[in-house]
């Protein structure tokens, strides 16, 4: 038994906080490693040379011998250049290994000193103590089950080796223990880690045990917290501005996901225990809500399928596995359905609860512990159906889990209620930040003076800690939160750390369990402190979605279903806010190079999203406008002919009354409805139009690793395109068949689709004129400055110059200074237009009021153009036929000589086909 003093010389708080941080980066390290060994694009090219096949095969097989990986026996494969690349690939690889297996010694040295010191571990008291030793022990699971799966893992050792034999002359100072560890923990890591793990049962068994109460009380089902009206603020609306409170604070909200892999794997490495009945009830509750357990981040445990294999294995062990074969179909049967009615829950206790808060901001303050219960929840929920829709059962049974209760078409609707309930949490951080520095100033320095004076002496160290613990209280005040100063309490939460060490010792004078209310009060005067300084990191730390950056076919699949289904619609901002969690996964220390790489992912699926949410919102708004403008469009005078034949008919009918006439929709008869439960067309689009303006209009910027995306530019610059190929739509231009619309039309159907997008004001916040100044500003200059192409401009100064006049140079059309237009002539060739329908005084009009000034002047300009052209052409055949006509003129009184010089005229055709006039006319009636 190793004295306190000693205890406290070797730091196990301090130890057990960089153990734990060290730990996960080289998870994420083995990971990363992982992934690159495995990914065909991204494995070192050395695997695949030739000259090493033989060695990397000898290497990989069953019989593989550290012994024989040197130069002397595989020196003869590997040149120079081979060496080098292999020195130089898989450098980074090898020496993770070397940290990971430092790693395992320093929490082997821990773990001795822990069971040295009889350190007594229980969750309600000393919480953060013995939290840190689960993960500890979890954190060890997961990285030797990683390392398992790792391929080519002792080629790339026994490689590392060789070369390095041959660059410096004697192997690598730890390749003998990597080997021997690779040896040990390729076919039965499971086997061998129980093994490591018997001189430690009694402490991990203490640490599980604590956890029953705890996991039994929120591992329930969603009717239980329905009776229990389980998360419900105003369930007892007379404690509405009472603080929550609870014996054990801070096990409120922590992730039930975590907790189930602590029991798992804790109970796993210590099967033994599993014959106490306490031990066997808590390890198959666990068992019964999943069969697959995260190892880290996409990287799971089919955990039934593992303990059956080990316990096949064991002698005497028939009946446990009977019963994990039990757990195994429970969880298969009824997993599924649990967790789809506790989403189902936790949809609309979040809901209630955002509510809330949004109206009344103030009651974050003592109801913030049900925030962060209600985020963890929620989390753990997501979490758990992320896992379980990509790793279905491996299992032959009869009972099979449904792959329907596994696609939850809702499920945008929670992810947005958490972004909701994280955004209120940290828009009112100040409100949190004024109300906990006075609970903590007012209230918790006075209970915990309180709860001191009711204690034994302490000795010096303990009282100097508790006595820094309570100073670091003492002096707030609120002038430090008006003043917006920086608290700092990460000493403090330390020395609580420090404390639970010194007190939780078996021979310790002050043992903590003995004194449970100054546990309860510290840990929730800790709870208190991160209200006020470690805010943000506690709501990522309860609700951080960064899982979803390796599930990204799951997120893909996913916003396309909420993008499918309209109910859902407004929640679909929930995933471009999503990417701004990814890079919480990046571990800074330890493997910094993921930052670039998730980094990108992260900009790129926001990118993404916020372009697919515009297009569809576009999508919506363009199909609104074509049904305005076919509306618009039947309440035009042409469309009054075809009702004046249809009552001429009527009442020529004579003795054929019975005959039905033929219908005719009068305009406004798309208004009449029987019942207002009758949906439209456009009732179901312009609930989209709501639906989806909530989602672009919910943020003003998303921040992602750096960017800043405007969710309503991205809408404003695909409206602006889209408005755009509408307006050169309307025109139905063929120049093959020389059609055009009318201008009136065109212009009608450009003043309602206007008004469409002005109302648009109403659903999100844009300013639609600079939309119509820029689109429209475009349309008046004769080449688009957005896509290049031919505008309304160009194409109505084309067809008026070069279609309609052209047929006026032929003959067809006649100019009309009674009507002031163009006529068509009636002549066997038919016009597949009529000229005065374009050509008069109202036409026109309409036609400047579309190309306005601009678009006027270039039509202007190019009639004078081709009028200055034909002038010129006149002009030409003039001079080429001077002395012919100079005679003509002086021999106007001789018949005979006329009609022989008008036969020496030279293309006198040419003066026929310029009709300048004409042209000049045009030009008259267009500034009409």
């Amino acid at each position: 038994m190793a004295p306190a003093g000693q205890v406290r010389q070797a730091r196990v708080a301090e130890k057990l906080t960089i153990l734990n941080d060290r730990g996960v980066g080289l998870l994420t390290r083995l990971y990363d490693m992982k992934k690159t060994l495995s990914n065909a694009e991204t494995r070192p090219s050395v695997f695949g040379e030739r000259s090493l096949e033989g060695v990397i095969k000898a290497m990989d097989s069953r019989k593989f011998n550290p012994n024989s990986c040197s130069s002397q026996t595989y020196g003869s494969s590997i040149n120079a250049n081979v060496k080098n690349d292999i020195l130089k690939s898989l450098n980074q690889h090898y020496f993770t290994m070397v940290d990971m297996i430092e790693f395992k010694d320093h929490v082997g040295e821990l773990l001795v000193i822990i069971d040295a010191s009889q350190i007594h571990f229980d969750i309600s008291i000393n919480f953060d103590l013995t939290k840190k030793y689960l993960d500890l022990v979890v954190t060890y699971v997961s990285m030797m089950l990683i390392v398992s799966k790792i391929e080519d893992k002792r080629a790339l050792l026994g490689l590392y080796n060789i070369a390095h034999e041959m660059q410096h002359g004697n192997q690598e100072t730890s390749f003998p223990r990597l080997a021997q560890m690779m040896i040990d923990y390729h076919e039965a890591p499971i086997k061998k880690m129980c093994e490591e793990f018997v001189p430690h049962v009694k402490q991990l068994t203490f640490a599980l045990l604590s956890l029953k109460l705890i996991y039994q009380r929120r591992d329930l089902s969603a009717d239980q917290w329905r009776s229990n009206q389980y998360l419900s603020i105003i369930s007892e609306s007379n404690k509405l501005m009472e603080p929550a409170r609870s014996e054990t604070v801070p096990c409120e909200y922590l992730s039930l996901d975590l907790m189930q892999k602590w029991v798992v794997l804790g109970f796993l490495l210590i099967h033994q225990q599993l014959a106490e009945p306490t031990a066997l009830e808590l390890w198959k509750q666990a068992l019964s809500t999943s069969w697959v357990i995260q190892l880290w981040r996409d990287e799971v445990l089919h955990v039934h399928v593992i303990i059956e294999k080990y316990f096949e294995r064991l002698k005497g062990y028939e009946k446990r596995l009977r019963e994990v074969k039990e757990c195994h179909q429970k969880a298969l049967q009824d997993a599924p359905i649990l967790h789809k009615d506790r989403r189902k829950y936790l949809r609309m206790a979040m809901k209630e609860m955002n509510l809330l808060f949004a109206d009344q901001p103030g009651l974050l303050g003592p109801k913030a512990m049900f925030a962060f219960m209600m985020l963890s929840h929620a989390r753990d929920e997501v979490e758990w159906l992320l896992r379980h829709a990509n790793n279905l059962p491996q299992t032959k049974g009869k009972v099979k889990a449904n792959p329907d209760d596994l696609n939850d078409r809702q499920l945008p609707e929670l992810l947005f209620y958490i972004e909701e309930l994280r955004g209120l949490v940290k828009k009112y951080s100040q409100v949190l930040q004024r109300y906990y520095v006075q609970y903590l100033k007012g209230f918790d320095v006075a209970e915990l003076q309180q709860v001191l004076l009711g204690m034994p002496p302490l000795s010096d160290e303990l009282s100097g800690i508790v006595m820094s613990m309570k100073r670091s209280i003492d002096d707030l005040s609120l002038r430090q939160v008006e003043e917006t100063q920086n608290f700092e309490f990460d000493g403090m939460r330390l020395d609580w750390v420090r404390l639970q060490a010194y007190t939780s010792i078996h021979n310790t004078t002050l043992r903590l369990q003995d004194h449970r209310t100054l546990a309860k009060l510290m840990n929730t005067i800790i709870f208190h402190t991160k209200m006020v300084d470690f805010l943000d990191d506690l709501v990522d730390e309860v609700s951080d979605l960064s899982i979803y950056c390796f599930h990204t076919t799951l997120f893909e699949q996913q916003f396309r279903q909420c993008m499918e289904f309209p109910a859902q619609h407004r929640f679909s901002v929930a995933f471009p806010l999503i990417c701004a969690h990814f890079l919480t996964a990046v571990h800074p220390s330890l493997c910094p190079e993921e930052r670039h790489s998730i980094g990108q992912t992260s900009v790129q699926y926001c990118n993404w999203f916020l372009k697919e949410m515009s297009d569809e919102l576009n999508q919506v708004i363009t199909t609104i406008c074509e049904e305005q403008v076919l509306l618009n469009d039947g309440v035009l005078p042409k469309h009054c002919v075809h009702k004046i034949q249809l009552d001429t008919k009527r009442v020529g009918q004579g003795k054929n009354k019975n005959r039905r006439p033929q219908a005719f929709r009068t305009p406004g008869e798309e208004s009449q409805r029987k019942q207002r439960e009758d949906f439209t067309k456009l009732d179901k689009l312009h609930m989209a139009l709501t639906e989806l303006s909530y989602a672009l209009n919910y943020c003003s910027v998303i921040q992602v690793w750096g960017h800043g995306f405007v969710p309503r530019d991205f809408f404003m610059h695909n409206l602006e395109g889209r408005f755009n190929k509408a307006l050169a739509g309307m025109l139905m231009h063929n120049p093959a068949g020389e059609v055009i619309a009318k201008p009136s039309e065109v212009l009608s159907g450009v003043k309602a689709m206007m008004d469409v997008l002005q109302s648009l004001e109403n659903y999100i916040h844009i300013d639609i004129s600079r939309v119509f100044n820029n689109v429209l500003l475009y349309q008046t200059q004769p080449v688009d400055g957005l896509t290049g192409e031919h505008t309304i401009t160009h194409k109505y100064t084309n067809w008026y110059l070069e279609v309609l006049l052209r047929h006026v140079s032929q003959g067809h059309i006649i100019y009309s200074p009674l009507q002031k237009a163009f006529v068509s002539l009636s002549s066997e060739e038919k016009l597949p237009f009529s000229a005065e329908e374009f050509s008069d005084v109202k036409e026109l009009r309409a036609l400047a009021e579309l190309l306005g000034p601009y678009g006027m002047r270039y039509m202007g300009e190019q009639l004078m153009y081709r009028v200055a052209l034909y002038v010129n052409e006149l002009k030409q055949v003039v001079i080429s036929n001077k002395e012919t006509l100079m005679q003509l003129r002086t021999s106007f009184d001789k018949p005979d000589v006329m009609v022989e010089l008008a036969k020496k005229l030279e293309n006198p055709e040419n003066v026929l086909q310029r009709q300048v006039n004409t042209w000049l006319m045009c030009k008259s009636v267009r500034s009409m």
